[in-house]
């Protein structure tokens, strides 16, 4: 048995955070009918008698009392937090694990970094380490936060500093937003660029998404519910339908697709499975460089087909929709670029001769670097998100994400020539000029070893179709 930590940062990473544990809630009561605090639920969850303090798992079978979320909340805006200690899964976070400020970090990485990092050190220390101590065995942490803002950014790598010093045994598995390209902060570039240094050094793994690509399949599935008879109603992954809060607040749609993300990616640890993939495994079997651990994600199916019994061709279609770029959570196109490995990992009633069908069916349209033509991982959870009879999460090492990364280079570079904001950053005690030009080179070193990846399978940057 082992256990997790999810460390929301920001208002980001605490909206998806939110989401994340009202629809874990939900799974586990669908599944969970006798109220039993079992090891599935154990991995996030804490069971807590009010008199007597935390109750241990013993055999398995105890009766759940109130249940906390395995959770650190932190934020320099106490707005978001506030909000979800009032709402209905208030009950679920403990207090004693929160950390607020009021003034926020003014879409600033140098604020939230140096300045409210600094300050919040030890704090944050003691709040992960009494989370730590609740655990039995803590294989990994979840980080959640933006990269745009100042919080998600600064404070977030700032965290993952102390997880990397403090716990160098313990994974650290990062969810990473990046803006879009119309971002309306015009200093997210020097804070997404200052982040992705630390993300690079310090994260074992990191699952990048796009805010463009969440708007994107929000719209997708929004024409696709609309058609009669193509979804049933409350079983999109943008849906809130069935969770402890209720009804869709701004932004629910695309952090529920996020949310998704986590849930499908713990469902193993969660769940029972003939397959069941260890969260240590991703990192062994899709990681081969350390730097080189940034993972592209698609979730399928968005929504959940009329016809519970669904024949062959639809369950092969959800291996067809996992490498199309509509159902990437960056804007990319993998498909034209190399795979250094690819994780399948299902949910629901699907056959392993199913898996190795589609395998077969897919490896002869994807480019997978020759050294690993069978880095294939694949992870067979039997229990289903509710409302679905199955579901795919495609994890893959591809070269197709230095294109987003070139893309925020370009945008930070128009700043930066300019010196644009920059006194912004300097002005804040700690932060140097030379931590730009450092972040810079970190970055454009990362979009090198990836070109050379590519160059060195035939396909230098020249000839790869840049995704639009």
């Amino acid at each position: 048995m082992t256990e997790s930590i999810v460390v929301q940062v920001g208002q980001c990473g605490n909206q998806i955070g939110c989401r994340f544990w009202d629809l874990a809630l939900q799974e586990h009561a669908h599944y969970n009918k006798k109220g039993i605090y079992d090891e599935p639920i154990s991995c996030f969850f804490r069971n807590v008698d009010k008199r007597h303090g935390d109750i241990p798992i013993g055999n398995g079978k105890g009766k759940i009392q109130a249940l906390k979320a395995r959770a650190v909340l932190i934020d320099m805006e106490e707005g978001v937090v506030n909000e979800l200690l009032r709402g209905r899964m208030g009950e679920v976070f403990d207090h004693q694990q929160l950390l607020t400020d009021v003034s926020g970090s003014g879409n600033n990485w140098a604020t939230g970094n140096k300045m409210y990092g600094s300050r919040y050190q030890e704090d944050i220390c003691e709040i992960v380490r009494k989370a730590a101590e609740k655990c039995d065995c803590l294989q990994s942490f979840f980080l959640l936060h933006s990269m745009g803002g100042g919080t998600g950014s600064g404070i977030g790598t700032k965290v993952l500093e102390l997880l990397s010093d403090n716990y160098p045994d313990v994974y650290r598995f990062v969810t990473a937003v990046y803006p879009s390209a119309d971002d309306d902060v015009i200093t997210s570039p020097y804070n997404s660029v200052l982040a992705m240094q630390r993300l690079t050094e310090m994260a074992d793994c990191v699952f990048p998404i796009d805010n463009q690509a969440l708007i994107d399949i929000c719209d997708k599935v929004m024409k696709a519910s609309d058609k009669r008879g193509t979804s049933k109603k409350g079983s999109e992954v943008t849906s809130s339908k069935g969770g402890v809060l209720g009804g869709a607040r701004p932004f629910d749609s695309m952090n529920n697709i996020a949310a998704n993300l986590l849930l499908n990616l713990t469902s193993a640890s969660r769940f029972e499975g003939s397959l069941n993939v260890d969260l240590n495994e991703i990192t062994m079997n899709l990681v081969p460089f350390p730097k080189l651990h940034y993972l592209v994600s698609s979730i399928t199916p968005l929504y959940a087909m009329q016809d519970i019994t669904l024949p062959p061709i639809r369950l092969d279609q959800i291996f067809t929709d996992g490498f199309s770029r509509d159902y990437q959570l960056i804007k990319s196109d993998p498909k034209s670029c190399i795979y250094l490995a690819c994780a399948l990992m299902l949910r629901g009633k699907v056959d392993v001769s199913d898996i190795r069908r589609n395998i077969d069916r897919l490896r002869q349209k994807l480019n997978f670097v020759y050294w690993n033509e069978e880095g294939w991982k694949t992870g067979l959870c039997s229990v289903p998100p509710v409302g679905q009879p199955y579901s795919l999460l495609t994890l893959a090492n591809n070269t197709c994400f230095q294109y987003s990364l070139r893309d925020l280079r370009e945008r930070f570079c128009m700043l930066y020539k300019r010196k644009a904001h920059l006194h912004h950053y300097t002005r804040v005690e700690g932060m140097e000029m030379d931590l730009f030009q450092e972040s810079l080179e970190s970055m454009s070193s990362l979009i090198e070893e990836y070109n050379q990846l590519e160059s060195k399978m035939g396909k230098p940057h020249s000839e790869v179709s840049r995704p639009t």
